[in-house]
């Protein structure tokens, strides 16, 4: 892979399908706490963003890790990449027509709590590190940092609808985000199997 407009735009479309999750929770805290300030809503989005910046950079580590000792299963990587985002974009989509409920009570989010949404609303990036393995370090922390960006504002627009509109978008956001994952494991599967 080389740094092209097509790297650029396949990072900002896995960035906008993986924030989606934190896009609804945001959401959900916005509603929650309606006077939340500037310092807090910025550690809320950057807690976010950070988680999905550290997910698929560690995926990418477990991948190279094991394809120095198993060569052979680079081959692999493509149809796995493919099957885990059909997966997850198949569950983001089902759980997105089905989401009806907020995540919690009103009041202010405790850390721990915060940290908790953090890293379940990232599980799903971890995935990322087998779809980004043919990239090389640089494009790697590049893509991640990327995912992290998107994510990072995605996720202020998620707190400010919250405090302004509440729940109503949670879960057609879910929906957006599991078609984004689902066209982007259409496309690895286009572009590794069939040429």
């Amino acid at each position: 892979m080389e740094w092209s407009l097509f790297f650029w735009g396949n990072s900002m479309l896995l960035g906008t399908g993986l924030a989606m999750d934190a896009f609804s929770v945001s959401l959900a805290n916005g509603l929650n706490e309606p006077r939340m300030g500037a310092c807090r809503t910025g550690l809320i989005a950057g807690t976010f963003a950070a988680f999905q910046a550290l997910m698929p950079m560690t995926g990418w580590g477990f991948v190279h890790t094991i394809l120095e000792h198993f060569r052979s299963f680079e081959r692999v990587l493509p149809w796995l990449a493919l099957v885990l985002l059909v997966y997850i974009g198949a569950s983001m989509v089902r759980e997105g027509m089905q989401r009806a409920a907020a995540w919690g009570t009103k009041g202010r989010l405790a850390f721990c709590m915060l940290l908790a949404q953090g890293g379940v609303t990232s599980i799903d990036a971890l995935s990322v590190g087998i779809t980004i393995a043919e990239y090389g370090m640089s494009m790697a922390l590049a893509c991640s940092l990327i995912i992290a960006a998107v994510t990072f504002f995605l996720c202020l627009g998620g707190l400010w609808l919250g405090r302004r509109f509440g729940l109503r978008f949670a879960g057609q956001a879910h929906v957006f985000g599991g078609g984004i994952l689902l066209f982007l494991g259409a496309e690895i599967f286009t572009h590794h199997i069939l040429g």
